[in-house]
């Protein structure tokens, strides 16, 4: 070590102790937020806690950063932290303040969305489902319990916060506050409830006095000096309700979330970036990612009901962590070139001038000369060429161009130059634990009896309402029953079978008859409740029913969504000499949650609780199945995913963290897909979908910080039947890259511009390759300069093609982690396709380097 190191050491620990310890003044005006008198421009990024693991949150921030993100924003769950009233955890992926310090040690600030309702599809919104219990109590209105223990859970967050000195006016990193969530649409359905609810929440939230301002979503009404925010996939034609109050877009939806069942939404990243661009041109000056990381919602923290585990989101950073590509890249880009505008953009004149029916320009002009423009396309069919200061520009359909300078375009929303990744989920069987004496994998099985085990929880005339009866301890509810058949009925000699007739309100059910699984039903995110009818095996004599009710999240947004009901509603048999039966008022027996969840099988400490049954060829297809094996952690360092495609519907543990629900339901072969999405025109969550007729999640991100590398207990509880035998870990691993660029492409980059928006340099249009740290490109497997046509995976040599164009690229790239290839003449022949607008396509193989 040199002797300049500790010096160096103690210089960075003072400028960041400097920057973390500074209080700063917050306030804003019409234009923006304004930080110890400056006004800044700010582009947020979500990333929820509990959705990752503490050992994920300063890899996730600092690509956030990377990207061009100064801000990062989160909810506060509520329903994580405060088990119980008054019982309160922070620990592991609920330590709040530690991701909080995480986020103030990169320099980068917070906004810090305490609710306490989050919709976010989550459980319950959530709000504790045990406050809805407390006698009395209607959520989000003007009602006495709700408000008390709101403003307790609110107070305990806020003292939290100070006493961590978090808030900007204490030197912390959090600059925005919001309380409620989205209660504008719906606040006239709570009636005379409604409008005073949400003055209290706003009057209660400032008296807390946290030295930062406060935000509604999409509240209207939000009474100063609280600032009303947006959430759209479109907020440039946002005004907020005072005329001292900044432009803020809270949620930006760059993604969709999926359902079980259901298709895969995406949106295309030109989409999102014009989005963006449009909000910047129009005066907005604080934009949000909801989401930027989705993650995933471990154990049963997902709501809807039906959201998947996986909370994607098709987001910039993808559920296991990993930048996706080029939807990052692309918008790493825009962000740069927002703020090149950043000082015009907030203290310019703004000028609009017509450039066509669809066209225009928003001009930024300043006293000392400086000036920023975006000229916009919104046609959604058409490019356009427009006159500009005297210059002509070439506007692609639906696209902003940014111009720092007025003059020079450093980005255009359409043209997305940077490249893709290939990605892959790569298999590994599960491997026996190095602690085991045997090499070949054992597992254990424990199954549950269908029905009530142990003593019966309660006995009652009538169906019960299984969310109400279980308060959300356990999906699962036990209604059982009985029905005695005579010898003379017809169906036991002429080969027909009764019918099975049950309604309910939601969510799955599965109908036991003398121990025997005959049907199985549920309803989608489309809707919870359901219908069926099955046929069924009868005897003559006593027969036992034993429905097994399921619950896959609970509502999480809408008017009352409190008191949303589910379970079933009638049950009756069809099929009788004297007609149907109906069980819907007989004695029902009820047992709430499995034995195996009782007893905790699934984590460490309850393993043994059970007698579990070796095996090394497990059952198949056989419902109500504990499996357990004790595992290796699978090579390398890459995000693990459990891949469960060839199970039913189930839970899943790694020594006892909870993967949450799998359940690899296809969606419907009916439904549209779109193997290329046009982006242009509005955006919405049916438009650009994939996966139809394929399971909407087969893998479930098992966090690697989980993973002991030997010995590790994996539980798999499965309700329906599937094959224990063919679950996988697979590594999630960046394989290729993919990159194509034009000659028309913006021909600035950032580094190309002086403190003054004066170009130092203009540079061709130069495609980039880069494989992951630790990997080399192996391989050019596809490459032309020319008109090649196609997407990464596919690409295709056009008419004209450079025929040196792939050893020209092999020169420069092979070997590399990453390398850059100019449009130039001194690397390609220029003169090729006079007529036509020359690009480049390249798609490189990445491997591990030696």
């Amino acid at each position: 070590m040199s002797s300049t190191t500790p010096l160096l050491c103690l210089i960075f620990f003072f400028v960041i102790s400097s920057w973390c310890s500074s209080a700063s003044n917050v306030s804003y005006d019409s234009r923006s937020l304004i930080i110890d008198g400056q006004r800044k421009l700010f582009l947020s990024a979500s990333i929820h806690y509990p959705r990752s693991v503490p050992g994920m949150w300063p890899g996730l921030v600092k690509t956030a950063k990377e990207g061009g993100i100064n801000v990062i924003e989160t909810y506060v769950f509520w329903n994580g932290h405060e088990l119980s009233p008054g019982k309160y955890y922070f620990e592991k992926r609920w330590d709040l303040v530690k991701f909080a310090k995480i986020v103030q040690q990169e320099q980068m600030y917070l906004i810090l969305r305490i609710g306490p309702f989050v919709a976010a599809e989550w459980n319950f919104g959530g709000i504790p489902v045990w406050l809805h219990y407390v006698p009395g109590t209607v959520f989000r209105t003007d009602n006495k319990p709700f408000k008390f223990y709101m403003q307790n859970f609110t107070t305990y967050i806020v003292n939290m916060m100070k006493k961590e000195k978090l808030f900007a006016s204490q030197g912390g990193p959090i600059i925005l506050a919001q309380i409620e969530n989205e209660y504008g649409d719906i606040e006239r359905v709570y009636g005379e409830g409604g409008k005073p609810y949400a003055m209290w929440a706003a009057k209660m939230a400032v008296a807390q006095n946290i030295g930062v301002p406060w935000i509604m979503c999409q509240q209207y009404d939000a009474p100063d000096p609280v600032i009303n925010t947006c959430n759209s996939f479109y907020c440039d034609q946002f005004k907020p309700n005072s005329d001292n109050k900044p432009k803020i877009w809270t949620e930006n939806w760059p993604g969709w979330f999926k359902t079980f069942g259901s298709r895969d939404p995406h949106r295309p990243v030109e989409d999102v970036a014009f989005a963006v661009a449009r909000f910047f041109q129009k005066g907005g000056s604080v934009h949000n990612y909801y989401m930027y990381h989705g993650g995933t919602n471990f154990g049963r923290t997902s709501g809807g009901p039906f959201i998947t585990t996986s909370y994607d989101y098709d987001a910039p950073i993808d559920e296991y962590g990993i930048a996706r590509l080029p939807k990052w890249g692309h918008l790493k880009q825009l962000h740069e070139a927002i703020m090149l505008c950043e000082h015009a953009l907030l203290h310019g004149v703004q000028t609009l001038v017509s450039l066509g029916p669809s066209q225009e320009a928003d001009v930024y002009s300043e006293a000392s000369g400086g000036c920023a423009a975006f000229l916009s396309n919104a046609d959604e069919e058409n490019d356009k060429t427009v006159t500009f200061k005297n210059v002509t520009y070439h506007l692609p359909a639906w696209s902003v161009s940014i111009l720092p300078d007025c003059k020079n375009v450093a980005f255009n929303t359409a043209k997305v130059g940077f490249q893709s990744s290939i990605v892959e989920m790569a298999p590994e069987n599960l491997r026996v634990s190095s602690d085991k004496k045997s090499d070949s994998l054992q597992w254990d099985i424990f199954t549950e009896k269908a029905g009530v085990w142990g003593a019966a929880d309660f006995t009652k005339n009538g169906l019960v309402d299984h969310i109400n009866t279980t308060k959300d301890t356990t999906d699962y509810l036990w209604y059982t029953t009985s029905v005695y058949v005579n010898e003379n009925e017809n169906f036991l000699s002429n080969g027909s079978l009764p019918k099975l007739v049950i309604s309910s309100n939601g969510h799955a059910l599965l109908a036991f008859i003398n121990q025997k699984l005959e049907a199985s039903a549920s309803g989608s995110g489309a809707g919870s409740a359901f219908k069926f009818d099955s046929p069924i095996n009868l005897k003559a004599g006593k027969n036992d029913i034993d429905l097994l009710g399921m619950t896959v999240g609970l509502s999480n947004a809408g008017p009352f969504y409190d008191f949303v009901p589910a379970g079933l509603t009638s049950v009756k048999l069809e099929g009788f000499n004297n007609g149907t039966i109906d069980l819907s008022s007989h004695t029902w027996i009820y047992k709430i949650g499995l034995e195996g969840e009782h007893l905790k099988i699934y984590h460490p400490s309850g393993t043994n609780s059970v007698k579990w049954q070796s095996t090394s060829e497990p059952p198949k297809n056989q419902p109500l199945t504990w499996y357990k094996a004790i595992v290796d952690a699978p090579d390398g360092d890459e995000p693990i995913g459990l891949d469960m495609i060839d199970m039913g519907k189930g839970l899943a543990w790694l020594n006892g963290e909870e993967i949450g629900r799998y359940w690899p339901r296809p969606s419907s072969i009916y439904e549209t897909c779109t193997a290329d999405c046009n982006y242009r025109g509005k955006f919405n969550p049916n438009k650009c979908s994939t996966g139809c007729g394929e399971p909407t999640q087969r893998w479930y991100h098992v966090p690697r910080s989980w993973f002991k590398p030997s010995g590790n207990l994996l539980v798999i509880f499965e309700e329906k039947g599937g094959d224990p035998s063919r679950i996988k870990f697979s590594r999630r691993k960046v394989t290729g890259a993919c990159a194509l660029i034009s000659e028309d492409y913006p021909s600035l980059e950032y580094e190309s511009w002086n403190e003054d928006m004066t170009v130092k340099k203009e540079i061709r249009p130069t495609l980039h390759l880069n494989c992951p740290k630790g990997s080399l490109i192996s391989a050019i497997k596809f490459a032309s300069f020319g008109t090649p046509t196609g997407k990464c995976g596919s690409y295709s040599k056009g008419d004209c093609h450079d025929p040196t164009s792939l050893s020209k690229v092999e020169k420069v790239c092979l070997n590399k982690q990453d390398c850059a290839l100019s449009l130039s003449g001194r690397n390609f022949n220029m003169t090729l396709c006079h007529s036509s607008t020359k690009k480049l396509a390249v798609e490189a193989e990445c491997s591990i380097s030696s």
